[in-house]
């Protein structure tokens, strides 16, 4: 058995596909979302496909996690139950939950965990959550190391997960209101519309445009593979990359990253153990620059810097290839050393500071020539930082079997009083054997050769072998035949072994607890009644209506810790004496004419978009 604090390396599975994928990758546990209730609407999957899915995991002692993260009206409770109990059955290892209605359910004995939907980023969220029965918490994204080293010393029971990598939201997760109050659509139920990725004016209070047409409230995307260690010991058990819209070759690159990362820190540091059994290998080298990004920030890990926001585009832009050396007619050479090849996807800003996108059409030598369609030549200048959007080889490597992942095992060849046996042993001690009655012959030439490769065929399963021992009162014939349907049948039954001894996740224990504050506005997602009773019973005296249900006159329609002033160096407190003085209020104004202003909470460090 591992001994040692374990840390989990959890991926995004879109579909049945890119979680076997993950787990193969290096995943110690996936997260999917069911056919209904999850918080990407357009990534629902059978319950079928969890079933299959949770079993090829559990294999490798890899968790499912099902994402129940929707807030619920009252006409979809019976419905959403049901379908817990379906996915309990399905063999799933836990639930992510926003709506505390779940909580006042005739419940499975599955796990819970409190979704970054919840908006957990105080200890007194955390403490109320796990006296509520849930075993782990996902903690908003914007929290310092230093914020989660104290939630984790005040909470030292309770799991952790932190994201690492991926898409941003500007607003903490669960309080943005944004996509539902502009197009109906809301991104508590699984329809965010990614207002934060559109264009918009900043203009001041005498309607003078400070910024025009950028994307002002669109984030790079989060990358910590160099802070997991940190992270570690702030007490993080849970690594999630984001992702579950993702494509395929995305979660084999960025998985597998992720994995050889942890892998290179476990070797130093053994009191860590990976949560799940198994070797991956990657038959390529992963590099997270050459899948989608945005850019990359690891997002006030260690504080506010000024790398969080991608003004410019919400695009891709990908790898950094090098400035553009020199531009000729329908071609251009690049400094570096990287290779490009025929249906590349390159892209650069323009002297606007738009991101501008072209095919390679071919290579010939150190001269990259472009697919224009009868365009001209584009804007592009010596000096100009290019970059790479789309590699058409990475991405060919990674549409092929790009990984294995096997248990080790050892295997003991010995003879019976009547026959002989096979045992095979895998690296978490469980074992299985088969045996055969069988009529002993000497052999006139020595055979512990043949016998070992006889049982170290194991290509098409999940094992491999890493010890093979054989004792013999003798040479034996024993044929090959023989040897390969003892190894069969002992590998067929530590299989089965290895499904019906794994151990689903403990559910936790509920206490008496009230909720930190009295009063929940509409900030508190209450959407049906059983939400309503759970809060009451748990101290809360004043409850409003979820943002969903009941649109108030005026409010708040997102929290955000990215600030626009900072990020313009128009911040009064930056700095010795501040940066430009701007006539206040600021204004977002949208391209189709509408206005949302803008209120710098500076005590807290939040900017706050008004309608």
């Amino acid at each position: 058995m591992k001994e040692g604090r374990t840390i989990e390396l959890l991926a995004p599975a879109k579909n049945l596909e890119c979680g076997i994928e993950a787990i193969k990758h290096g995943a110690d546990a996936v997260y999917i979302g069911a056919g209904r209730f999850g918080a990407r609407q357009a990534a629902g999957n059978p319950v079928e496909d969890i079933t299959e899915l949770t079993r090829f995991a559990h294999f490798y002692g890899a968790k499912v996690y099902v994402t129940v993260n929707t807030i619920l009206k009252d006409s979809e409770l019976a419905d959403a139950e049901k379908l817990i109990w379906q996915l309990y059955e399905a063999g799933a290892d836990a639930l992510l939950v926003q709506d505390m209605a779940v909580l006042r359910m005739k419940l499975p004995p599955i796990a819970l965990h409190a979704s970054t939907q919840c908006d957990v980023r105080s200890v007194e969220k955390v403490r109320f959550l796990a006296g509520c029965g849930f075993t782990r918490v996902v903690l908003a994204r914007e929290l310092s190391l230093a914020e989660i080293t104290d939630i984790h010393n005040a909470c030292p029971d309770v799991e952790l997960e932190c994201f690492v990598h991926g898409a941003l939201c500007v607003s903490y997760s669960g309080q943005c209101y944004a996509s539902q109050y502009c197009f109906g659509r809301s991104a508590n139920r699984g329809e965010c519309a990614q207002f934060c990725r559109l264009k918009f004016d900043l203009v001041d209070s005498d309607d003078n445009v400070i910024v025009k047409g950028k994307h002002l409230l669109s984030l790079r995307d989060m990358n910590r593979m160099e802070y997991l260690e940190e992270l570690m010991d702030a007490g993080v058990c849970s690594f999630k990359i984001e992702g579950r819209l993702k494509d395929v070759s995305y979660v084999k690159n960025v998985t597998a990253a992720y994995s050889q990362a942890i892998e290179k820190i476990l070797i130093r540091r053994s009191e860590f153990v990976r949560a799940s059994s198994g070797r991956s290998i990657a038959h390529f080298t992963p590099d997270v620059n050459r899948s989608f990004n945005r850019g990359f920030t690891d997002y006030f890990l260690y504080g506010r810097t000024g790398d969080i926001y991608s003004f410019g585009t919400p695009k891709s832009i990908g790898e950094k290839m090098g400035p553009v050396k020199e531009v000729g007619r329908g071609w251009i050479k690049v400094s570096g050393f990287k290779a490009f090849h025929n249906g590349d996807g390159l892209c650069f800003f323009n002297r606007e500071g738009e991101l501008e996108g072209y095919r390679v059409n071919r290579v010939e030598g150190n001269r990259v020539f472009l697919f224009l369609e009868n365009a001209d030549m584009p804007s592009i200048t010596a000096g100009t930082e290019l970059y790479r959007n789309y590699d058409l080889e990475f991405e060919k490597v990674l549409s092929k079997e790009s990984a294995t992942r096997k248990i080790g095992v050892d295997i003991l060849f010995e003879e019976t009083p009547n026959g002989y046996q096979v045992t095979m042993t895998d690296e978490d001690g469980l074992s299985a054997a088969a045996s055969v009655e069988w009529q002993k012959e000497d052999a006139r030439t020595p055979q512990e050769a043949n016998i070992r490769t006889q049982l170290s065929k194991l290509g098409g399963t999940g094992f491999e072998v890493q010890n093979v021992d054989v004792k013999l009162e003798g040479e034996r014939f024993i044929p090959s035949s023989l040897l390969s349907d003892l190894r069969r049948q002992a590998t067929a039954e530590l299989e089965r072994i290895r499904l019906e001894s794994y151990v689903r996740p403990v559910t936790g224990s509920s206490a008496n607890t009230d909720y930190p504050v009295t009063k929940l506005t509409y900030l508190g997602n209450v959407m049906n009644a059983q939400a309503r009773t759970f809060y009451q019973d748990h101290g809360v005296t004043s409850i409003d209506d979820a943002f969903e249900k009941s649109v108030p006159d005026s409010g708040v329609i997102m929290f955000c810790r990215h600030c626009i002033r900072y990020a313009l160096g128009i911040c009064p407190h930056r700095g010795k004496n501040g940066g430009p003085q701007v006539k206040e209020p600021l204004y977002l104004e949208s391209a189709d004419g509408r206005r949302f202003r803008l209120r710098f909470n500076c005590s807290d460090c939040q900017m706050e978009i008004l309608y």
